[in-house]
């Protein structure tokens, strides 16, 4: 069951950033199928984000406006089509909100003095796309290598501590952790 699942949404994936391309190459009615496959998210993004319904409908002409423009820029090997694109409309939503600030109560170059610390809405889906991607590898080892790792970098026990624990010699468990590893390494691209 989870499989299916998971091909169906592998199948969604391949055709958005298929279509993506296409109208990036000028195909207009591969503009409409990104349209038909994610308008309804990144209304929601914008909505979200505006809290005026109205608005957010103009906000998403915007978007795919852009989408549009800058589909022939879209690079798969940085982000997923559905990040994005999402991006796009996250940020669009911002300066559509940042404008209605302006015009509403704060002074020009208020805002420019307010810090915000927390990460752009892009960085956290990239950040999770990374995280995802090593998950998969790190299930893709061999168990003992995989759970060698996890106890040695993510949860802080040592090379001779994980060795004492699992009564293995400290050999094993430094050949292990390199193993996988290097299979890590090639699994992730960086190889």
């Amino acid at each position: 069951m989870g499989n299916v699942g998971e091909q169906n949404a592998n199948d969604a994936r391949t055709m958005l950033a298929a279509a993506l391309g296409e109208a990036g190459a000028g195909d207009v009615l591969a503009l409409r199928r990104v349209y038909d496959l994610t308008s309804a998210k990144l209304f929601g993004i914008c909505l979200r984000i505006s809290g005026d319904r109205e608005a957010t409908e103009d906000i998403l002409q915007d978007v795919y406006v852009k989408i549009w423009r800058r589909a022939a820029t879209f690079d798969a090997s940085r982000a997923s089509a559905v990040s994005w694109l999402a991006t796009i409309a996250h940020n669009a939503a911002i300066d559509w909100r940042r404008a209605q600030l302006r015009h509403d109560a704060a002074p020009e170059g208020a805002f420019d003095t307010v810090a915000d610390d927390t990460p752009r809405a892009d960085e956290v889906m990239m950040q999770d796309e990374q995280r995802l991607r090593l998950l998969a590898c790190l299930n893709g080892l061999e168990r003992q290598h995989a759970e060698a790792i996890r106890s040695t970098f993510l949860s802080g026990l040592t090379y001779q501590q994980l060795a004492d624990h699992l009564q293995t010699p400290l050999g094993t468990i430094k050949s292990w952790i390199r193993r996988g590893m290097l299979k890590l390494k090639v699994c992730l691209g960086d190889a």
